[in-house]
């Protein structure tokens, strides 16, 4: 999976991403906490999704939604190994 840093301002940042699935989860994950605006858009199949997110902390939300999808992932998983 392969991910890009197309640009980078304060409160907003917009990546390349390769991957729909990870893409979506973040989105669905993101879209949970306190952001402005998370979404991707892709211009064809055969090229890489753009996602874009605002937030006041960017960092800080992209690391609370991914630290959110872990603990689900690990809830997950104890529920399976059950």
């Amino acid at each position: 999976m392969n991910i890009e840093i197309v640009s980078s301002e304060k409160n907003e940042v917009e990546l390349k991403i390769d991957n729909l699935t990870v893409a979506e989860i973040l989105r669905a994950y993101l879209n949970e906490q306190d952001v402005e605006f998370a979404a991707w858009r892709r211009e064809h199949p055969s090229k890489p999704l753009i996602f874009k997110i605002k937030s006041p902390n960017v960092k800080k939300s992209v690391s609370g939604a991914i630290s959110a999808l872990k603990k689900d992932c690990n809830q997950l998983l104890d529920a399976v190994k059950k």
